[in-house]
């Protein structure tokens, strides 16, 4: 369905030669203070403008994001959009199959099978089967390499057989890194462009490490392969407004001390707040 703009936040955002549709949050400035709002808010609310359609996404859900109250408890609910999703090969191959069990069913119905395809862009990372079979050896990489195609010929043959039947459906080749990393150094798009609209990057992902993404200010996070996909077939998201914790990092790290001793530490002092379903938003000159 069409955009209801309903606080009339649409605008245009010219960037060199081209422009770009935007929503405006400074258009609800006036009547809820969004500027107090912590940053991970500003982008669901960016959300829900661009997808109010008056049915999964109302004028009330709008409000309810910009009235937010950072002491109550989550009661609220809106149907949250990501704009795309990342799989690893576990979770994402039985999507694959799903799509094309679709279109086998459109063929039989007499339909077009090529109409089925994701409606949200996604990229499946192959990194979670990958096996080590030959290590401390100058040709380890190498034979670890034919040992994973030898293995997953098949496999990789669907998917990439996949990567050529769907519109929007990318599949990054094993051996090239972790999907977290990839995600971060190749896929995350921070803003995302598309269908002439400019907007903040957002995901979900099959894995509980996608926060990863969350350092670059794009907001993620993980889910189970059939939320996944039904993200991946246009499916809002169904969740409550979150409660946001702010946690400031001040000074610098002791010598000796690594990143994983900061994360350890991080982690021990959120379980003892008993922080769970919550958004959690670092901040502080320890971040420099």
């Amino acid at each position: 369905m069409a955009n209801q703009d309903s606080f009339s936040s649409r605008a245009t955002l010219k960037s060199g030669s081209e422009s770009y549709e935007i929503f405006r949050l400074d258009a609800l400035q006036a009547g809820y203070d969004v500027a107090r709002l912590p940053y991970s808010l500003k982008v669901l609310l960016e959300n829900m403008l661009r997808n109010e359609d008056g049915e999964a996404v109302t004028h009330e859900d709008v409000e309810n994001v910009a009235r937010w109250v950072a002491r109550d408890d989550p009661s609220q609910e809106i149907a949250f959009t990501p704009s795309r999703v990342l799989m690893q090969d576990f979770t994402g191959v039985p999507a694959v199959v799903d799509l094309a069990a679709m279109r086998d069913a459109m063929a039989d119905m007499g339909g077009d099978p090529s109409r089925i395809n994701p409606l949200q862009p996604a990229e499946l990372v192959i990194d979670h089967s990958i096996q080590v079979d030959e290590f401390a050896t100058k040709l380890a990489f190498r034979h670890n390499v034919e040992f994973d195609y030898g293995r997953n010929r098949e496999r990789y043959s669907f998917l990439r057989w996949g990567q050529s039947a769907f519109d929007d459906f990318s599949v990054v080749p094993p051996n090239t890194g972790i999907c977290h990393q990839v995600n971060l150094e190749y896929l995350a798009r921070v803003v995302a462009t598309r269908d002439g609209q400019a907007f903040p990057d957002t995901l979900v992902g099959t894995d509980s490490h996608t926060t990863m993404v969350n350092g670059l200010g794009v907001l993620g996070w993980g889910v189970g392969g059939i939320e996944a996909e039904a993200a991946m077939l246009g499916q809002p998201m169904s969740m409550l407004i979150p409660q946001v914790l702010g946690f400031e990092l001040t000074g610098e790290l002791p010598e000796g001390a690594t990143a994983t001793d900061l994360v350890l530490t991080v982690t021990e002092k959120l379980r003892e707040r008993g922080v769970v379903g919550k958004f959690v938003e670092f901040y502080g000159a320890g971040l420099a």
